[in-house]
């Protein structure tokens, strides 16, 4: 039995229009995260096989391939519940999510702040990868990571609550190479309902991080 298998969508795959069209979320999450899931659980059968008999000629390529498609996966997987096609806008208290409203102004002095970080690290990124909004546990506070691939550059331990693909696969069919505007539009369908809850969930698992006194 796999480990590992693709979540359904949240939602159809005309939900996101016009930001996202229905062709790119249909390949996306059925041809691309699927050869994730697939890609992370061929790989814990190599690694089951390896052990087996006792040949780790292949080890680091296989911890690599692991941590490349179980990331993808894990990655995507937020991805889909980030985004609604009523979301945008800012995060505000009166609309219940006021906890995250607060914590984005302390970790990053205030919202435009924060979005302008997130869209640069986003719409920048080298080749392949994320921008990610994380909570760090050691500080409590918000940290933007820029992840190549899916699991580059990223800080241990800190916990993802919204996440921006920047992979050519997300929007080329409709963006072209203009990167920067796919991301720019991408603000406007964040489920903030969803990163709050997240965030939420991050703070109440810190202390599972163990830090030397």
């Amino acid at each position: 039995m796999a480990t590992y298998t693709l979540p359904e969508l949240p939602y159809d795959y005309a939900a996101l229009e016009p930001v996202i069209n229905p062709q790119i979320v249909e390949l996306h999450h059925d041809k691309h995260h699927a050869a994730y899931v697939k890609g992370a659980n061929d790989t814990l059968e190599q690694l089951e096989e390896a052990r087996d008999k006792e040949a780790w000629g292949a080890i680091n390529g296989l911890q690599k391939s692991l941590a490349f498609h179980l990331s993808g996966h894990i990655l995507h997987s937020i991805y889909w519940h980030n985004m609604t096609g009523d979301g945008g806008g800012e995060p505000l208290a009166a609309d219940g999510v006021g906890d995250l409203a607060d914590a984005i102004t302390e970790s990053f002095g205030s919202y435009a702040g924060f979005k302008s970080q997130l869209t640069k690290a986003a719409a920048t990124t080298q080749g392949s990868g994320w921008g990610v909004l994380a909570y760090e546990p050691v500080s409590g506070t918000l940290i933007v990571e820029q992840v190549y691939d899916h699991q580059g550059n990223v800080g241990q331990g800190s916990v993802p609550v919204l996440v921006f693909d920047a992979w050519e696969h997300a929007f080329y069919l409709q963006y072209k190479n203009q990167k920067v505007d796919f991301i720019e539009a991408m603000w406007r369908v964040v489920n903030w309902q969803d990163v709050a809850k997240r965030y939420a969930a991050a703070k109440e698992r810190a202390d599972v991080l163990l830090l030397a006194p």
